[in-house]
């Protein structure tokens, strides 16, 4: 049994004989709720979607009819589109980076929209913390630096950019080339993609437990105290977690941004 079917169990308290129902990875499991020619379509898949719509929607609302003095929606959509070209794209790659602006703003607000599903009402749960979207998502990234770079420098022109680093002493190449590779083709993407997955994972874990806390510690003695500390966290971690899902997704973006600068300038 989930400890989310515990917690829905009004007689499972502390004194009851019941022991604590901690969250596990059944928290992150769910049961498929439509199945169309094979593929099961689960609440993760459905947020994601959700969250694509409303980043498209958004956008095309607030920009399909621009006007010089914009209005609510397009002030709105012209300080988040400033905001990544801004502190993002120009900052980090320079005058080339407006031509990326379209696809970093794309990635930080599906991402930061992905991530604040975790502390909407009836949503409650962020998709990034199930490991296969934030892969995809640093797959997208990645594919898109490996692309731009050899556009960039031709085939031997980005082999170069990848794994050399000019002024070496000989004898050290070998091994310099191959923790380059291991950095630029393997790890990149793959710590891209843990850093976004594990913040998300943690801090939903940690509000389910103090959540679940609070309801099992509420019992007529002087443990309802210790329930209402349980809650004041709770709630403080969800305020927190607040803060987190933006800089994640901040720092997705702006790592994205350092592969694109890295994948167009010259080699080492």
């Amino acid at each position: 049994m989930s400890a989310h079917t515990l917690l829905a169990e009004s007689g499972c308290h502390l004194f009851t004989g019941c022991g604590f129902p901690a969250p596990g990875l059944d928290a992150f499991d769910f049961k498929p709720f439509l199945t169309i020619g094979g593929v099961s379509f689960t609440k993760p898949m459905l947020l994601a979607v959700i969250c694509m719509v409303i980043v498209i929607g958004f956008f095309w609302l607030a920009f399909r009819k621009p006007k010089l003095v914009p209005g609510k929606l397009q002030l709105i959509g012209e300080i988040g589109y400033n905001f990544i070209a801004r502190s993002i794209a120009r900052e980090v790659i320079g005058k080339e980076g407006s031509k990326y602006v379209p696809f970093l703003a794309s990635i930080f607000f599906f991402v930061w929209i992905m991530n604040i599903m975790s502390v909407i009402p009836l949503a409650q749960f962020p998709s990034a913390s199930r490991f296969a979207y934030p892969v995809v998502l640093a797959v997208c990234v990645w594919v898109t630096y490996i692309f731009l770079t050899f556009k960039k420098h031709g085939f031997k022109g980005g082999v170069k950019n990848l794994v050399w680093i000019e002024g070496l002493p000989k004898p050290l190449v070998p091994l310099i080339v191959l923790l380059e590779f291991i950095q630029n083709v393997i790890t990149r993407p793959f710590t891209l993609a843990v850093r976004l997955w594990a913040n998300m994972f943690a801090g939903h874990m940690l509000i389910l437990v103090f959540s679940i806390a609070s309801w099992y510690l509420l019992t007529p003695s002087i443990m309802s105290a210790v329930a209402a500390g349980s809650f004041v966290l709770a709630a403080g971690m969800t305020a927190f977690e607040v803060l987190i899902q933006f800089l994640q997704a901040y720092i997705f973006t702006l790592l994205t941004s350092i592969y694109i600068s890295g994948a167009i300038e010259e080699g080492h």
